[in-house]
Protein backbone atom coordinates (compact mmCIF):
# COMPACT_ATOMS: atom_id res chain seq x y z
CA UNK A 1 0.00 0.00 0.00
CA UNK A 2 2.61 2.17 0.86
CA UNK A 3 4.63 1.70 -2.17
CA UNK A 4 1.41 1.88 -4.10
CA UNK A 5 0.86 5.63 -2.67
CA UNK A 6 4.84 6.96 -3.14
CA UNK A 7 4.59 5.75 -7.01
CA UNK A 8 1.02 7.23 -7.13
CA UNK A 9 2.61 10.73 -5.48
CA UNK A 10 5.15 10.62 -7.73
CA UNK A 11 3.69 10.11 -11.24
CA UNK A 12 0.82 12.18 -10.34
CA UNK A 13 3.28 15.29 -9.63
CA UNK A 14 5.39 14.68 -12.38
CA UNK A 15 1.99 14.32 -14.56
CA UNK A 16 1.00 17.80 -13.11
CA UNK A 17 4.10 19.92 -14.14
CA UNK A 18 4.88 18.44 -16.99
CA UNK A 19 1.21 19.03 -18.58
CA UNK A 20 1.28 22.20 -16.72
CA UNK A 21 -1.95 22.19 -14.97
CA UNK A 22 -0.91 23.34 -11.68
CA UNK A 23 2.70 25.51 -10.68
CA UNK A 24 5.30 23.26 -9.26
CA UNK A 25 4.90 24.84 -5.78
CA UNK A 26 1.57 23.90 -5.45
CA UNK A 27 2.23 20.42 -6.81
CA UNK A 28 5.03 20.09 -4.35
CA UNK A 29 2.69 20.86 -1.48
CA UNK A 30 -0.57 19.06 -2.19
CA UNK A 31 0.01 15.77 -4.02
CA UNK A 32 1.97 14.38 -1.36
CA UNK A 33 -0.43 16.11 1.14
CA UNK A 34 -3.21 13.78 -0.49
CA UNK A 35 -1.79 10.60 -0.73
CA UNK A 36 -0.25 10.72 2.74
CA UNK A 37 -3.98 11.34 4.06
CA UNK A 38 -5.04 8.66 2.10
CA UNK A 39 -2.81 6.66 3.79
CA UNK A 40 -4.08 7.37 7.31
CA UNK A 41 -1.00 9.80 8.33
CA UNK A 42 -3.24 12.61 8.85
CA UNK A 43 -2.16 13.17 13.17
CA UNK A 44 1.27 12.64 11.77
CA UNK A 45 1.47 14.85 8.85
CA UNK A 46 2.61 18.10 10.45
CA UNK A 47 5.23 16.56 11.53
CA UNK A 48 6.63 15.24 8.51
CA UNK A 49 5.86 18.36 6.81
CA UNK A 50 7.26 20.37 9.46
CA UNK A 51 10.92 17.63 9.66
CA UNK A 52 10.80 18.33 5.84
CA UNK A 53 11.10 22.34 5.98
CA UNK A 54 13.35 22.15 8.63
CA UNK A 55 16.03 19.93 6.67
CA UNK A 56 15.95 22.27 3.45
CA UNK A 57 15.37 25.90 5.74
CA UNK A 58 19.43 25.63 5.47
CA UNK A 59 19.33 25.43 1.53
CA UNK A 60 16.50 27.91 1.01
CA UNK A 61 18.22 30.63 3.00
CA UNK A 62 21.57 30.18 1.00
CA UNK A 63 20.04 30.15 -2.05
CA UNK A 64 18.03 33.70 -1.23
CA UNK A 65 20.91 35.15 -0.09
CA UNK A 66 22.72 33.88 -3.01
CA UNK A 67 20.43 34.98 -6.24
CA UNK A 68 20.59 38.55 -4.01
CA UNK A 69 24.19 38.57 -3.88
CA UNK A 70 25.10 38.03 -7.56
CA UNK A 71 22.04 40.53 -8.53
CA UNK A 72 24.07 42.58 -6.80
CA UNK A 73 27.35 41.35 -8.75
CA UNK A 74 25.66 41.69 -11.98
CA UNK A 75 23.39 45.11 -11.53
CA UNK A 76 27.36 46.79 -10.74
CA UNK A 77 28.58 45.21 -14.06
CA UNK A 78 31.32 42.67 -12.50
CA UNK A 79 30.02 39.94 -15.78
CA UNK A 80 29.92 42.97 -17.92
CA UNK A 81 34.10 42.64 -18.97
CA UNK A 82 33.86 38.49 -18.92
CA UNK A 83 30.48 38.39 -21.75
CA UNK A 84 32.58 41.57 -23.70
CA UNK A 85 35.75 39.07 -23.84
CA UNK A 86 33.71 35.96 -24.65
CA UNK A 87 31.71 37.63 -27.40
CA UNK A 88 34.79 38.90 -28.88
CA UNK A 89 36.06 35.18 -28.47
CA UNK A 90 33.11 33.29 -30.16
CA UNK A 91 32.31 35.98 -32.17
CA UNK A 92 28.31 35.42 -32.22
CA UNK A 93 28.99 31.66 -32.83
CA UNK A 94 26.25 29.65 -30.86
CA UNK A 95 28.11 26.29 -31.14
CA UNK A 96 31.36 27.67 -29.54
CA UNK A 97 28.80 29.00 -26.63
CA UNK A 98 27.09 26.01 -26.44
CA UNK A 99 30.35 24.05 -26.13
CA UNK A 100 32.03 26.75 -24.17
CA UNK A 101 29.14 26.77 -21.68
CA UNK A 102 29.53 22.67 -21.35
CA UNK A 103 33.09 22.85 -20.48
CA UNK A 104 33.06 26.33 -18.55
CA UNK A 105 29.87 23.89 -16.28
CA UNK A 106 32.50 20.75 -16.47
CA UNK A 107 35.13 22.61 -14.70
CA UNK A 108 33.37 24.74 -12.15
CA UNK A 109 31.39 21.16 -11.20
CA UNK A 110 34.88 20.03 -10.14
CA UNK A 111 34.31 20.88 -6.47
CA UNK A 112 31.29 18.10 -6.75
CA UNK A 113 28.64 20.72 -5.49
CA UNK A 114 25.49 21.34 -7.84
CA UNK A 115 24.49 24.50 -5.78
CA UNK A 116 27.89 26.49 -6.84
CA UNK A 117 28.39 24.91 -10.05
CA UNK A 118 25.16 26.70 -10.75
CA UNK A 119 25.86 30.01 -8.74
CA UNK A 120 29.15 30.30 -10.82
CA UNK A 121 28.01 29.13 -14.13
CA UNK A 122 24.30 31.12 -14.85
CA UNK A 123 24.82 34.51 -14.01
CA UNK A 124 27.93 35.36 -15.46
CA UNK A 125 26.77 32.92 -19.16
CA UNK A 126 23.38 34.54 -18.97
CA UNK A 127 23.39 37.80 -20.05
CA UNK A 128 25.43 36.67 -22.75
CA UNK A 129 22.94 34.22 -23.57
CA UNK A 130 20.48 36.97 -23.74
CA UNK A 131 22.07 39.21 -25.61
CA UNK A 132 22.11 36.88 -28.65
CA UNK A 133 18.57 35.60 -28.57
CA UNK A 134 19.34 32.47 -27.80
CA UNK A 135 17.53 30.13 -25.42
CA UNK A 136 17.69 30.28 -21.72
CA UNK A 137 16.21 26.39 -21.70
CA UNK A 138 19.54 25.98 -23.70
CA UNK A 139 21.78 27.40 -20.99
CA UNK A 140 20.08 25.02 -18.25
CA UNK A 141 20.59 22.49 -20.00
CA UNK A 142 24.14 22.62 -21.16
CA UNK A 143 25.30 23.57 -17.87
CA UNK A 144 22.79 20.57 -16.40
CA UNK A 145 24.76 18.22 -18.69
CA UNK A 146 28.18 19.63 -17.73
CA UNK A 147 27.24 19.41 -14.12
CA UNK A 148 25.61 16.38 -14.44
CA UNK A 149 28.46 14.10 -15.98
CA UNK A 150 31.40 15.06 -13.31
CA UNK A 151 29.27 14.14 -10.53
CA UNK A 152 30.44 10.92 -11.12
CA UNK A 153 34.09 11.71 -10.25
CA UNK A 154 35.14 9.90 -6.75
CA UNK A 155 34.72 13.47 -4.50
CA UNK A 156 30.84 13.78 -6.09
CA UNK A 157 28.16 13.00 -3.97
CA UNK A 158 26.79 9.58 -5.52
CA UNK A 159 29.82 8.19 -5.89
CA UNK A 160 30.75 8.69 -1.94
CA UNK A 161 27.36 7.23 -0.96
CA UNK A 162 27.75 3.82 -3.23
CA UNK A 163 31.31 3.27 -1.68
CA UNK A 164 29.97 3.55 2.09
CA UNK A 165 27.04 1.77 1.45
CA UNK A 166 29.07 -0.87 -0.48
CA UNK A 167 32.31 -0.64 2.32
CA UNK A 168 34.71 -0.22 -0.75
CA UNK A 169 37.04 2.72 -1.47
CA UNK A 170 35.32 5.03 -4.63
CA UNK A 171 38.17 4.15 -6.35
CA UNK A 172 37.13 0.71 -6.54
CA UNK A 173 34.16 1.93 -7.85
CA UNK A 174 35.83 4.86 -9.92
CA UNK A 175 38.50 4.00 -11.64
CA UNK A 176 37.26 1.18 -14.20
CA UNK A 177 34.13 3.54 -15.20
CA UNK A 178 37.02 5.73 -16.20
CA UNK A 179 36.97 5.07 -19.98
CA UNK A 180 33.04 4.70 -19.59
CA UNK A 181 33.14 8.76 -17.66
CA UNK A 182 35.50 9.91 -20.66
CA UNK A 183 33.15 8.55 -23.23
CA UNK A 184 30.08 10.25 -21.63
CA UNK A 185 32.30 13.59 -21.19
CA UNK A 186 32.66 13.78 -24.98
CA UNK A 187 29.07 12.87 -25.73
CA UNK A 188 28.14 16.07 -23.51
CA UNK A 189 30.38 17.71 -25.69
CA UNK A 190 29.03 16.55 -28.62
CA UNK A 191 25.45 17.23 -27.68
CA UNK A 192 26.53 20.65 -27.16
CA UNK A 193 27.55 20.99 -30.50
CA UNK A 194 24.47 19.58 -31.83
CA UNK A 195 22.04 22.11 -29.83
CA UNK A 196 24.55 25.16 -30.91
CA UNK A 197 24.25 24.13 -34.41
CA UNK A 198 20.23 24.38 -34.16
CA UNK A 199 20.71 27.73 -32.37
CA UNK A 200 22.86 28.82 -34.95
CA UNK A 201 20.54 27.33 -37.69
CA UNK A 202 18.00 29.81 -36.54
CA UNK A 203 20.19 32.64 -35.15
CA UNK A 204 22.89 33.09 -37.43
CA UNK A 205 26.40 34.15 -36.35
CA UNK A 206 25.92 37.77 -35.11
CA UNK A 207 28.35 40.48 -35.33
CA UNK A 208 29.12 41.61 -31.69
CA UNK A 209 31.66 43.76 -32.53
CA UNK A 210 29.99 47.08 -30.67
CA UNK A 211 29.93 48.02 -26.86
CA UNK A 212 27.46 45.57 -24.60
CA UNK A 213 27.48 49.08 -22.64
CA UNK A 214 25.47 50.52 -25.51
CA UNK A 215 22.50 48.28 -25.28
CA UNK A 216 21.94 48.97 -21.18
CA UNK A 217 19.25 51.52 -20.05
CA UNK A 218 19.43 54.43 -18.53
CA UNK A 219 18.23 52.36 -15.13
CA UNK A 220 21.01 49.97 -15.52
CA UNK A 221 23.46 52.41 -16.33
CA UNK A 222 22.91 54.24 -13.21
CA UNK A 223 23.35 51.00 -11.34
CA UNK A 224 26.63 50.30 -12.78
CA UNK A 225 30.06 50.54 -10.65
CA UNK A 226 32.81 50.36 -12.86
CA UNK A 227 35.18 51.84 -10.42
CA UNK A 228 34.89 49.26 -8.28
CA UNK A 229 34.97 46.04 -10.72
CA UNK A 230 38.10 44.92 -8.85
CA UNK A 231 36.81 45.00 -5.58
CA UNK A 232 34.00 43.19 -6.37
CA UNK A 233 35.50 40.59 -8.38
CA UNK A 234 37.93 39.53 -5.62
CA UNK A 235 34.70 39.79 -3.25
CA UNK A 236 33.18 37.12 -5.47
CA UNK A 237 36.24 35.22 -5.88
CA UNK A 238 36.44 35.05 -1.73
CA UNK A 239 32.63 33.80 -1.71
CA UNK A 240 33.45 31.36 -3.92
CA UNK A 241 36.69 29.86 -2.40
CA UNK A 242 34.50 30.26 1.06
CA UNK A 243 31.67 28.43 -0.29
CA UNK A 244 33.93 25.40 -1.43
CA UNK A 245 36.38 25.59 1.13
CA UNK A 246 33.03 25.72 3.91
CA UNK A 247 34.91 28.48 5.92
CA UNK A 248 31.71 28.95 7.70
CA UNK A 249 27.99 27.65 7.09
CA UNK A 250 27.10 28.17 3.93
CA UNK A 251 24.12 30.56 4.36
CA UNK A 252 26.40 32.35 6.12
CA UNK A 253 28.98 32.65 3.60
CA UNK A 254 25.97 34.50 1.46
CA UNK A 255 24.37 36.69 3.50
CA UNK A 256 27.80 37.86 5.19
CA UNK A 257 28.40 38.38 0.96
CA UNK A 258 25.67 40.33 0.48
CA UNK A 259 25.39 42.26 3.25
CA UNK A 260 29.25 43.71 2.28
CA UNK A 261 28.73 43.68 -1.37
CA UNK A 262 25.12 46.10 -1.15
CA UNK A 263 26.81 48.01 1.44
CA UNK A 264 29.74 48.80 -0.66
CA UNK A 265 28.13 49.52 -4.04
CA UNK A 266 25.35 51.13 -3.37
CA UNK A 267 25.75 53.13 0.25
CA UNK A 268 22.47 54.75 0.20
CA UNK A 269 19.76 53.12 2.31
CA UNK A 270 17.04 53.81 -0.50
CA UNK A 271 19.56 52.33 -2.95
CA UNK A 272 20.12 48.95 -1.13
CA UNK A 273 16.33 48.45 -0.83
CA UNK A 274 16.18 48.91 -4.30
CA UNK A 275 18.36 46.05 -5.32
CA UNK A 276 16.62 44.02 -2.69
CA UNK A 277 13.47 44.49 -4.61
CA UNK A 278 15.11 44.28 -8.30
CA UNK A 279 15.55 40.45 -7.07
CA UNK A 280 12.62 39.75 -4.77
CA UNK A 281 10.88 37.97 -7.45
CA UNK A 282 13.37 35.43 -8.69
CA UNK A 283 14.39 35.23 -4.77
CA UNK A 284 11.00 34.52 -3.66
CA UNK A 285 10.11 32.19 -5.90
CA UNK A 286 13.21 29.80 -5.63
CA UNK A 287 12.78 30.00 -1.75
CA UNK A 288 9.38 29.23 -1.94
CA UNK A 289 9.87 25.91 -4.23
CA UNK A 290 12.83 25.08 -1.75
CA UNK A 291 10.19 24.99 1.24
CA UNK A 292 7.54 23.25 -0.52
CA UNK A 293 10.16 20.42 -1.63
CA UNK A 294 11.26 20.11 1.36
CA UNK A 295 7.21 19.18 2.49
CA UNK A 296 7.15 16.43 -0.44
CA UNK A 297 10.62 14.69 0.97
CA UNK A 298 9.23 15.15 4.29
CA UNK A 299 6.55 13.34 3.77
CA UNK A 300 7.61 10.78 1.50
CA UNK A 301 10.44 9.73 4.21
CA UNK A 302 8.44 10.28 7.31
CA UNK A 303 4.97 7.91 6.10
CA UNK A 304 7.64 5.44 4.68
CA UNK A 305 7.10 5.80 1.57
CA UNK A 306 10.65 5.61 0.19
CA UNK A 307 11.29 2.32 2.04
CA UNK A 308 8.45 0.66 0.41
CA UNK A 309 9.06 1.72 -3.44
CA UNK A 310 12.70 0.86 -2.78
CA UNK A 311 11.26 -2.72 -1.50
CA UNK A 312 8.76 -2.90 -3.94
CA UNK A 313 11.10 -2.16 -6.95
CA UNK A 314 13.40 -5.01 -6.03
CA UNK A 315 10.13 -7.20 -5.78
CA UNK A 316 9.06 -6.79 -10.09
CA UNK A 317 12.63 -7.82 -11.46
CA UNK A 318 11.95 -11.32 -12.76
CA UNK A 319 13.81 -14.43 -12.24
CA UNK A 320 14.62 -14.89 -15.83
CA UNK A 321 17.11 -11.51 -15.81
CA UNK A 322 18.76 -11.72 -12.37
CA UNK A 323 21.73 -12.47 -14.47
CA UNK A 324 22.06 -8.91 -16.38
CA UNK A 325 20.92 -6.81 -13.32
CA UNK A 326 23.78 -5.00 -14.03
CA UNK A 327 22.80 -3.70 -17.39
CA UNK A 328 19.51 -3.37 -15.93
CA UNK A 329 20.40 -0.95 -12.90
CA UNK A 330 22.79 1.12 -14.89
CA UNK A 331 19.60 2.09 -17.91
CA UNK A 332 17.29 2.54 -15.37
CA UNK A 333 19.73 4.56 -12.82
CA UNK A 334 19.05 7.98 -14.60
CA UNK A 335 15.19 7.78 -14.25
CA UNK A 336 15.17 6.76 -11.02
CA UNK A 337 16.39 10.12 -9.80
CA UNK A 338 13.38 11.35 -10.35
CA UNK A 339 12.15 9.10 -7.67
CA UNK A 340 14.65 8.35 -5.11
CA UNK A 341 16.63 10.99 -3.12
CA UNK A 342 20.51 10.13 -2.96
CA UNK A 343 20.62 9.07 0.38
CA UNK A 344 17.04 6.91 -0.32
CA UNK A 345 18.41 5.37 -3.28
CA UNK A 346 22.63 4.47 -2.53
CA UNK A 347 21.48 3.82 1.36
CA UNK A 348 18.11 2.07 0.86
CA UNK A 349 17.39 0.82 -2.68
CA UNK A 350 21.06 -0.15 -4.32
CA UNK A 351 21.93 -2.26 -0.72
CA UNK A 352 18.81 -4.26 -1.72
CA UNK A 353 19.83 -4.49 -5.40
CA UNK A 354 23.40 -5.70 -4.77
CA UNK A 355 22.05 -8.19 -2.31
CA UNK A 356 20.25 -9.48 -4.76
CA UNK A 357 22.58 -9.69 -7.40
CA UNK A 358 24.71 -11.35 -5.90
CA UNK A 359 22.32 -14.27 -5.53
CA UNK A 360 22.55 -14.52 -9.29
CA UNK A 361 26.48 -14.33 -9.00
CA UNK A 362 27.22 -10.73 -9.71
CA UNK A 363 30.06 -8.79 -7.52
CA UNK A 364 27.80 -6.63 -5.50
CA UNK A 365 30.53 -3.68 -6.64
CA UNK A 366 28.95 -3.76 -10.18
CA UNK A 367 25.70 -2.47 -8.91
CA UNK A 368 27.07 0.43 -7.47
CA UNK A 369 29.32 0.78 -10.58
CA UNK A 370 25.74 0.58 -12.54
CA UNK A 371 24.09 3.02 -10.32
CA UNK A 372 26.75 5.65 -10.93
CA UNK A 373 25.97 5.84 -14.54
CA UNK A 374 22.60 7.99 -13.74
CA UNK A 375 21.58 7.84 -10.16
CA UNK A 376 21.85 11.28 -9.43
CA UNK A 377 24.59 11.95 -11.45
CA UNK A 378 23.27 12.51 -14.99
CA UNK A 379 19.98 12.75 -13.62
CA UNK A 380 20.64 15.49 -10.66
CA UNK A 381 20.55 18.34 -12.04
CA UNK A 382 16.47 17.26 -13.61
CA UNK A 383 15.37 15.50 -10.21
CA UNK A 384 12.71 17.48 -8.51
CA UNK A 385 14.10 16.04 -5.52
CA UNK A 386 17.20 18.31 -4.90
CA UNK A 387 17.70 21.62 -4.35
CA UNK A 388 19.92 22.39 -6.63
CA UNK A 389 17.66 21.62 -9.78
CA UNK A 390 15.39 24.65 -8.40
CA UNK A 391 18.53 26.59 -7.67
CA UNK A 392 19.28 25.98 -11.30
CA UNK A 393 16.05 27.06 -13.35
CA UNK A 394 15.41 29.75 -10.50
CA UNK A 395 18.36 31.22 -11.98
CA UNK A 396 18.11 30.86 -15.73
CA UNK A 397 14.21 31.73 -15.30
CA UNK A 398 13.02 28.56 -16.90
CA UNK A 399 10.28 26.14 -15.93
CA UNK A 400 10.97 22.96 -14.35
CA UNK A 401 8.66 20.84 -16.74
CA UNK A 402 10.44 23.13 -20.11
CA UNK A 403 13.90 22.03 -18.96
CA UNK A 404 13.04 18.51 -17.83
CA UNK A 405 11.61 18.04 -21.49
CA UNK A 406 15.01 19.36 -22.84
CA UNK A 407 17.23 17.91 -20.82
CA UNK A 408 15.91 14.73 -20.15
CA UNK A 409 17.09 12.89 -23.60
CA UNK A 410 20.63 14.05 -23.63
CA UNK A 411 21.26 13.21 -19.99
CA UNK A 412 19.34 10.12 -20.25
CA UNK A 413 21.44 9.21 -23.64
CA UNK A 414 24.38 9.98 -21.50
CA UNK A 415 23.86 7.26 -19.31
CA UNK A 416 23.36 5.01 -22.28
CA UNK A 417 26.42 5.81 -23.87
CA UNK A 418 28.18 5.23 -20.86
CA UNK A 419 26.63 2.19 -20.38
CA UNK A 420 27.84 0.61 -23.27
CA UNK A 421 31.20 1.26 -22.91
CA UNK A 422 31.29 -0.36 -19.34
CA UNK A 423 29.76 -3.03 -20.66
CA UNK A 424 32.41 -3.43 -23.48
CA UNK A 425 35.25 -2.96 -21.29
CA UNK A 426 33.60 -5.64 -19.04
CA UNK A 427 32.90 -2.92 -15.79
CA UNK A 428 29.23 -4.67 -15.80
CA UNK A 429 27.66 -7.69 -17.04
Amino acid sequence: MLALLGFLTIFVFLGLILTKKVSVIVSLILVPVFFALIGGFGSELGDFMLDGIIGVAPTGIMLGFAILFFGVMDNAGLFDPLISKVLALVKGDPIKITIGTAVIAMVAHLDGSGASTFLITIPALLPLYDKLGMSRITLAGMVALGAGIMNLTPWGGPTARAAAALEVSTAVLFNPLIPAFLAGVVWVIFVAYLVGRKERKSLGVQNLEHNLHDELNDEERSMRRPKLFWFNLVLTVLTIVALVQVWLPLPIVFMVAFAVAVLINYPKPDDQMHQIRTQSVGMITVVSIIFAAGIFTGILSGTGMINAMSTALVQIIPDAVGGSMGVIVAVISMPLSLIFTPDAYYFGVMPILAETASAYGLDPTQIGQASMLGQMTTGFPISPLTASTFLLIGLAQVELADHQKFVFKWAFGTTIVMTIVAVITGVII
